[in-house]
């Protein structure tokens, strides 16, 4: 029985992409995605995915990934690399490592400061 409209066979996807949209309240000690523009990139990454024809990705905003002091956090399932986002300008990357799975080296997040 199918339950959705969609043309997949079966469930699930080949890849999986996570933006932290995780905001905390004024004056925390600890910096948030959110507050950094995270769900504005995640909403041009979706864009950039289906202008591309992008298919069985799914790419949505996740709670706190907990390494929000080294910028705006995503990771790519099933490879679990995980990148830190600045701007619109790393999005194509992270498009390319979905499309064909070319590691974004530059994006690569680094926990060494």
């Amino acid at each position: 029985m199918r339950l959705t409209k969609d043309t997949n066979d079966e469930p699930g996807y080949l890849k999986h992409v996570f933006v932290c949209g995780h905001e905390r309240p004024e004056g925390a000690l600890r910096p948030h995605c959110s507050g950094r523009g995270s769900l504005q990139l995640l909403s041009q990454l979706k864009a950039f995915s289906r202008e591309a024809g992008i298919e069985k990705v799914r790419i949505q905003k996740s709670g706190c990934l907990d390494y929000c002091e080294h910028g705006i956090s995503c990771v790519v399932y099933p490879e679990g690399v995980w990148y830190t986002l600045q701007a619109e300008a790393d999005l194509p990357s992270i498009i390319e490592h979905v499309r064909g799975g070319k590691i974004a080296d530059h994006l690569l997040m680094k926990l060494d400061g």
